[in-house]
């Protein structure tokens, strides 16, 4: 009997317990409300997509989703985070049906909901009052979890009347603390506050630049019996650009989908075109065995090659311990190894203008924005995720750092957003 009793009572206090948690995180209210609050900060990325650019908009959008952000219950704040990570992410395992992995998709989807879920959950304990909760969400600006840092809360702003300033953006904050106890005063302050987005202008360099618009399908980009006609196409683009006198063209990330410093062949013709052009584009350089995605420049018969300095995390690194680093490799890619990366960023000499070579993901950390270039060249793929927002999200983090570092950026993308961002 005093065993019948135990398990019954540990079954009731089951019930409890899986009543409680469903009624705590499951219920109807709480999801749906952070839906709406999520959706208020992340519409800006849809809205830029379908070429929506309405600032007023976006600016309600940031103010009541921060708003949402800063006051609601703790149990709501966990779902807007889930559909945070959802929203902004939902495109990352797109890149797994590459590897005949098409199954993980939907798993990569509800992980990034319940990453950001899990980060959203231990602020909504930690932020115990709307000012805490608004320090939490300044301090997201230096959080890159596992080194990936395209959650940049700051970036809510860049296409309202606000500006995207680190310090500005905490100010921001601090004004929608203020608004939750005195409205009129909060909305008089956010006012004031719109007037420090002013626009700065740049000097852009006395060069024609081509950036042609590709859009080669990634499920062709690495067949051997496609890489004939691809190395064709480029060299069909460089000699289109000088025809048309240009003083540079760039190509995208791994426009020469192929080993290229040991490709002599290939090498020799793109010298030679460089008596006419400079070129810049993207190829693979195998190094004592090891191999690096590469930026390569060409110019009057000589090239250079800028090795990434920042790979991206789970794509081309995986930063975990070298045993499960292995395990992972073994088990999704075939035992394929990590890239390897450079130390140090490198700048390009084109015509007496120094330009900051980024490769894709790298140009949008800080780290290749050091000493604050004037002038970057950014070559990416985006090929590998779309149809879907990553180009757009892509574009706005680029133009978040141009403003942040004053930054003229030249990027060319394959089937991403090409085109100069100013800051």
């Amino acid at each position: 009997m005093e065993v019948k009793k135990q398990i019954y009572l540990s079954h009731l206090a089951y019930e409890s317990f899986d009543k409680k948690f469903s009624r705590n995180y499951f219920s109807t209210f709480y999801i749906i409300k952070g839906f709406f609050i999520a959706l208020c900060l992340s519409l800006f990325i849809y809205l830029e997509y379908f070429s929506l650019h309405v600032e007023i908009l976006n600016t309600i959008l940031a103010v009541i989703g921060f708003y949402g952000l800063l006051t609601c219950e703790k149990k709501t704040l966990t779902w807007v985070g889930f559909f945070i990570g959802v929203f902004w992410f939902y495109w990352i395992g797109f890149g797994f049906g590459y590897y005949d992995l098409v199954y993980l998709i939907p798993l990569v989807i509800i992980g990034f909901g319940l990453i950001y879920g899990l980060f959203f959950w231990i602020i909504s304990f930690a932020g115990i009052t709307p000012e805490i909760r608004a320090l939490l969400m300044f301090g997201f600006v230096f959080f890159s979890p596992f080194g990936f840092n395209w959650f940049k809360p700051e970036l809510i702003l860049i296409n309202s009347y606000f500006s995207t300033d680190i310090y500005l953006y905490g100010l921001f904050l601090i004004i929608i603390t203020i608004m939750i106890r005195w409205k009129i005063v909060g909305i008089l302050l956010l006012i004031a506050l719109s007037f420090f987005n002013k626009p700065v202008h740049v000097e852009l360099p006395k060069l024609d630049i081509a950036i042609p618009i590709t859009n080669l399908d990634q499920n062709k980009k690495w067949k051997k019996e496609y890489r004939k006609e691809i190395v064709e196409q480029n060299f069909f683009l460089i000699k289109k650009a000088i025809k048309s006198k240009k003083d540079l063209i760039i190509l995208h990330e791994s426009a020469f989908p192929l080993y290229l410093n040991l490709e002599l062949k290939t090498l020799n013709r793109l010298k030679k075109l460089s008596y006419e052009i400079a070129i810049v584009t993207g190829g693979l350089h195998v190094k004592e065995n090891l191999v690096y995605n590469s930026s390569y420049f060409f110019s009057n018969g000589k090239f250079e090659i800028a090795d990434k300095v920042v790979l991206v995390p789970f794509g081309e690194k995986i930063p975990l311990p070298k045993w499960a680093v292995d395990i992972i490799n073994n088990i999704f890619f075939n035992g394929a190894d990590d890239y390897k990366n450079a130390q140090n960023v490198f700048d390009f000499e084109i015509k007496n203008y120094s330009f900051r070579n980024a490769i894709c993901y790298e140009a949008t950390t800080d780290k290749l924005y050091e000493n604050s270039p004037k002038y970057m060249i950014a070559i990416s793929n985006n090929a590998w995720f779309t149809p879907s927002i990553e180009p757009t999200l892509q574009n706005l983090l680029l133009k978040l750092h141009a403003k942040k570092y004053n930054t003229i950026i030249y990027h060319s993308a394959n089937s991403g957003i090409s085109g100069i961002i100013t800051p």
